[in-house]
Protein backbone atom coordinates (compact mmCIF):
# COMPACT_ATOMS: atom_id res chain seq x y z
CA UNK A 1 0.00 0.00 0.00
CA UNK A 2 2.67 2.40 1.27
CA UNK A 3 4.76 1.70 -2.45
CA UNK A 4 1.52 2.23 -3.87
CA UNK A 5 0.97 5.60 -2.38
CA UNK A 6 4.83 6.49 -3.02
CA UNK A 7 4.40 5.98 -6.62
CA UNK A 8 1.03 7.74 -7.27
CA UNK A 9 3.58 10.88 -5.68
CA UNK A 10 6.25 9.48 -7.91
CA UNK A 11 4.09 9.90 -10.73
CA UNK A 12 2.90 13.14 -9.51
CA UNK A 13 6.14 14.65 -9.23
CA UNK A 14 5.71 15.58 -5.34
CA UNK A 15 8.65 13.06 -4.67
CA UNK A 16 11.93 12.36 -6.75
CA UNK A 17 11.66 8.79 -6.73
CA UNK A 18 9.59 5.33 -4.99
CA UNK A 19 12.11 4.37 -2.15
CA UNK A 20 9.64 1.75 -0.76
CA UNK A 21 10.65 -0.30 -4.33
CA UNK A 22 14.05 -0.97 -2.60
CA UNK A 23 12.87 -2.76 0.60
CA UNK A 24 13.69 -6.39 0.54
CA UNK A 25 9.73 -7.35 0.99
CA UNK A 26 9.25 -10.39 3.31
CA UNK A 27 8.34 -13.78 2.21
CA UNK A 28 5.17 -14.88 3.65
CA UNK A 29 4.35 -18.62 4.44
CA UNK A 30 1.08 -19.41 2.76
CA UNK A 31 -1.04 -20.92 5.53
CA UNK A 32 -2.34 -25.02 4.79
CA UNK A 33 -5.80 -25.13 3.93
CA UNK A 34 -7.65 -27.47 5.86
CA UNK A 35 -10.29 -28.96 3.84
CA UNK A 36 -12.53 -32.00 4.64
CA UNK A 37 -12.13 -35.08 1.82
CA UNK A 38 -15.18 -35.70 -0.24
CA UNK A 39 -16.24 -38.63 1.55
CA UNK A 40 -15.65 -36.52 4.81
CA UNK A 41 -18.14 -33.80 3.42
CA UNK A 42 -20.68 -36.64 2.53
CA UNK A 43 -20.43 -37.78 6.19
CA UNK A 44 -21.37 -33.93 7.24
CA UNK A 45 -24.29 -34.03 4.79
CA UNK A 46 -25.64 -37.44 6.02
CA UNK A 47 -25.15 -36.01 10.00
CA UNK A 48 -27.23 -33.08 8.77
CA UNK A 49 -30.01 -34.68 6.36
CA UNK A 50 -32.85 -34.04 8.73
CA UNK A 51 -31.72 -30.32 10.11
CA UNK A 52 -33.75 -27.38 9.40
CA UNK A 53 -30.94 -25.44 7.29
CA UNK A 54 -30.06 -28.91 5.12
CA UNK A 55 -30.33 -27.21 2.15
CA UNK A 56 -27.60 -24.38 3.10
CA UNK A 57 -25.42 -26.87 4.18
CA UNK A 58 -25.13 -28.59 1.29
CA UNK A 59 -25.39 -25.20 -1.01
CA UNK A 60 -22.17 -24.41 0.52
CA UNK A 61 -20.95 -27.89 -0.34
CA UNK A 62 -22.08 -28.06 -4.08
CA UNK A 63 -21.40 -24.66 -4.70
CA UNK A 64 -18.51 -22.58 -2.54
CA UNK A 65 -21.02 -20.22 -1.86
CA UNK A 66 -19.06 -17.79 0.87
CA UNK A 67 -21.17 -17.32 3.92
CA UNK A 68 -22.29 -14.03 3.27
CA UNK A 69 -23.75 -14.88 0.01
CA UNK A 70 -25.67 -17.99 1.33
CA UNK A 71 -27.00 -15.40 3.96
CA UNK A 72 -27.56 -12.76 1.20
CA UNK A 73 -29.18 -15.22 -1.19
CA UNK A 74 -32.65 -14.30 -2.00
CA UNK A 75 -35.36 -15.97 -3.56
CA UNK A 76 -36.12 -13.84 -6.34
CA UNK A 77 -32.20 -14.84 -7.27
CA UNK A 78 -33.24 -18.34 -7.31
CA UNK A 79 -34.91 -20.35 -10.54
CA UNK A 80 -35.41 -23.89 -9.27
CA UNK A 81 -37.30 -24.56 -12.71
CA UNK A 82 -33.62 -23.58 -14.79
CA UNK A 83 -31.12 -25.43 -11.96
CA UNK A 84 -29.62 -21.88 -11.69
CA UNK A 85 -29.35 -18.88 -8.82
CA UNK A 86 -27.58 -15.93 -9.33
CA UNK A 87 -25.44 -14.62 -6.31
CA UNK A 88 -26.21 -10.59 -6.36
CA UNK A 89 -25.91 -10.02 -2.72
CA UNK A 90 -23.61 -10.53 0.56
CA UNK A 91 -25.02 -9.94 4.11
CA UNK A 92 -21.37 -9.56 6.42
CA UNK A 93 -20.14 -7.79 9.39
CA UNK A 94 -19.12 -4.40 9.22
CA UNK A 95 -18.06 -3.43 12.67
CA UNK A 96 -20.80 -4.48 14.95
CA UNK A 97 -23.50 -4.42 12.45
CA UNK A 98 -24.56 -6.90 9.51
CA UNK A 99 -25.19 -5.08 6.47
CA UNK A 100 -26.13 -5.83 2.97
CA UNK A 101 -23.91 -4.78 -0.01
CA UNK A 102 -21.99 -6.30 -3.34
CA UNK A 103 -20.28 -9.54 -3.72
CA UNK A 104 -17.11 -9.58 -2.32
CA UNK A 105 -15.38 -8.76 -6.09
CA UNK A 106 -17.05 -7.73 -9.28
CA UNK A 107 -16.60 -11.10 -10.63
CA UNK A 108 -18.17 -12.13 -7.55
CA UNK A 109 -21.46 -11.93 -8.72
CA UNK A 110 -22.40 -14.56 -11.22
CA UNK A 111 -25.13 -16.86 -11.87
CA UNK A 112 -24.25 -20.69 -10.71
CA UNK A 113 -26.33 -23.48 -12.27
CA UNK A 114 -27.25 -26.16 -9.63
CA UNK A 115 -27.60 -29.93 -9.68
CA UNK A 116 -30.75 -31.79 -9.50
CA UNK A 117 -29.77 -32.68 -5.37
CA UNK A 118 -29.17 -29.46 -4.76
CA UNK A 119 -32.41 -28.37 -6.13
CA UNK A 120 -34.51 -30.89 -4.99
CA UNK A 121 -33.12 -29.59 -1.11
CA UNK A 122 -34.46 -26.27 -2.21
CA UNK A 123 -37.63 -26.79 -2.86
CA UNK A 124 -38.11 -28.76 0.23
CA UNK A 125 -36.60 -25.73 2.31
CA UNK A 126 -38.92 -23.38 0.37
CA UNK A 127 -41.74 -25.51 1.73
CA UNK A 128 -40.49 -25.54 5.13
CA UNK A 129 -40.38 -21.64 4.91
CA UNK A 130 -43.82 -21.55 3.87
CA UNK A 131 -45.08 -23.76 6.83
CA UNK A 132 -43.52 -21.53 8.95
CA UNK A 133 -44.36 -18.14 7.79
CA UNK A 134 -48.01 -19.33 7.87
CA UNK A 135 -47.84 -20.73 11.98
CA UNK A 136 -45.91 -17.25 12.74
CA UNK A 137 -48.61 -15.16 11.32
CA UNK A 138 -48.22 -11.57 12.29
CA UNK A 139 -45.03 -11.71 13.84
CA UNK A 140 -43.29 -13.36 10.75
CA UNK A 141 -40.87 -11.09 9.03
CA UNK A 142 -40.90 -11.20 4.93
CA UNK A 143 -37.21 -10.37 4.08
CA UNK A 144 -37.22 -12.88 0.89
CA UNK A 145 -34.01 -14.30 1.91
CA UNK A 146 -33.79 -18.00 1.01
CA UNK A 147 -32.35 -18.94 4.49
CA UNK A 148 -33.74 -16.98 8.17
CA UNK A 149 -34.97 -17.68 11.24
CA UNK A 150 -38.22 -19.67 11.89
CA UNK A 151 -39.82 -16.18 12.09
CA UNK A 152 -38.32 -15.33 9.06
CA UNK A 153 -35.69 -12.58 10.04
CA UNK A 154 -31.90 -12.90 8.62
CA UNK A 155 -29.08 -15.11 10.23
CA UNK A 156 -26.16 -13.42 11.90
CA UNK A 157 -23.52 -14.39 9.99
CA UNK A 158 -21.34 -15.37 13.72
CA UNK A 159 -24.72 -17.83 14.61
CA UNK A 160 -24.12 -19.09 11.45
CA UNK A 161 -21.40 -20.13 11.63
CA UNK A 162 -21.47 -21.31 15.68
CA UNK A 163 -24.33 -23.90 14.27
CA UNK A 164 -21.93 -25.03 11.81
CA UNK A 165 -18.99 -25.64 14.22
CA UNK A 166 -21.62 -27.09 16.49
CA UNK A 167 -22.61 -29.77 13.78
CA UNK A 168 -19.18 -30.56 12.61
CA UNK A 169 -18.70 -31.65 16.39
CA UNK A 170 -21.47 -34.12 16.66
CA UNK A 171 -20.85 -35.57 13.22
CA UNK A 172 -17.08 -36.40 14.86
CA UNK A 173 -15.44 -34.81 12.23
CA UNK A 174 -12.32 -32.68 11.83
CA UNK A 175 -12.75 -29.17 13.05
CA UNK A 176 -12.66 -26.70 9.76
CA UNK A 177 -14.25 -23.35 9.64
CA UNK A 178 -17.46 -23.14 7.24
CA UNK A 179 -15.24 -20.94 4.54
CA UNK A 180 -12.90 -23.98 4.23
CA UNK A 181 -16.32 -25.56 3.14
CA UNK A 182 -15.65 -23.62 -0.20
CA UNK A 183 -11.84 -24.97 -0.23
CA UNK A 184 -12.93 -28.44 -0.12
CA UNK A 185 -15.30 -28.15 -2.77
CA UNK A 186 -12.93 -25.78 -4.80
CA UNK A 187 -10.06 -28.79 -4.38
CA UNK A 188 -12.54 -31.48 -5.16
CA UNK A 189 -13.71 -29.97 -8.27
CA UNK A 190 -9.78 -29.21 -9.35
CA UNK A 191 -8.69 -32.57 -8.70
CA UNK A 192 -12.24 -34.37 -10.54
CA UNK A 193 -10.68 -32.39 -13.46
CA UNK A 194 -13.03 -29.71 -13.69
CA UNK A 195 -11.59 -26.86 -15.73
CA UNK A 196 -9.77 -23.86 -13.35
CA UNK A 197 -11.38 -20.98 -15.87
CA UNK A 198 -15.10 -23.06 -14.66
CA UNK A 199 -14.04 -23.47 -11.10
CA UNK A 200 -12.81 -19.73 -11.06
CA UNK A 201 -15.96 -18.58 -12.22
CA UNK A 202 -18.24 -20.42 -10.07
CA UNK A 203 -16.47 -19.21 -7.10
CA UNK A 204 -16.49 -15.76 -8.19
CA UNK A 205 -12.93 -14.98 -8.01
CA UNK A 206 -11.21 -12.21 -9.61
CA UNK A 207 -8.31 -14.30 -11.71
CA UNK A 208 -8.09 -17.70 -12.80
CA UNK A 209 -4.91 -17.18 -12.13
CA UNK A 210 -5.99 -16.47 -7.91
CA UNK A 211 -7.66 -20.05 -7.84
CA UNK A 212 -4.36 -22.12 -9.56
CA UNK A 213 -2.13 -20.31 -6.87
CA UNK A 214 -5.07 -20.63 -3.72
CA UNK A 215 -5.58 -24.64 -4.67
CA UNK A 216 -2.23 -25.10 -5.65
CA UNK A 217 -2.67 -28.83 -3.74
CA UNK A 218 -5.09 -29.89 -6.78
CA UNK A 219 -2.57 -29.45 -9.17
CA UNK A 220 -0.30 -32.61 -9.14
CA UNK A 221 -3.73 -34.80 -9.48
CA UNK A 222 -4.92 -32.50 -12.57
CA UNK A 223 -1.18 -33.36 -13.74
CA UNK A 224 -1.72 -36.54 -13.63
CA UNK A 225 -5.24 -36.56 -15.40
CA UNK A 226 -3.77 -34.39 -17.90
CA UNK A 227 -0.96 -36.91 -18.10
CA UNK A 228 -3.12 -39.75 -18.80
CA UNK A 229 -5.93 -38.05 -21.03
CA UNK A 230 -3.25 -36.76 -23.53
CA UNK A 231 -1.34 -40.10 -23.58
CA UNK A 232 -4.84 -42.05 -24.24
CA UNK A 233 -5.55 -39.66 -27.57
CA UNK A 234 -1.92 -40.28 -28.59
CA UNK A 235 -1.24 -43.70 -27.85
CA UNK A 236 -4.95 -45.19 -27.69
CA UNK A 237 -6.49 -46.31 -24.80
CA UNK A 238 -5.06 -49.81 -23.83
CA UNK A 239 -1.53 -48.61 -24.57
CA UNK A 240 -2.03 -45.31 -22.33
CA UNK A 241 -3.26 -47.52 -19.69
CA UNK A 242 0.14 -49.36 -19.25
CA UNK A 243 -1.99 -52.86 -20.65
CA UNK A 244 0.60 -53.17 -24.53
CA UNK A 245 2.29 -55.74 -24.79
CA UNK A 246 4.86 -54.54 -26.84
CA UNK A 247 8.21 -54.48 -25.24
Amino acid sequence: MLSKALADAERWGLVSRNVARLADVPAVARPKLRVWSPEQTRAFLNAVASDRLFAAWLLAATTGMRRGELLGLRWADVDLNAGVLRVAQARVRAGNQVVAGEPKTARGRRTIALDPATVAALRQHRKRQTEERLLAGPRHTDSGLVFTMPDGSPIHPNRFGLWFRRRTRTAGLPAIRLHDMRHSYATAGLAAGVPPKVMSERLGHATVAFTLDTYTSALPAMDKSAADVVAALILGTEEASGSSSAP
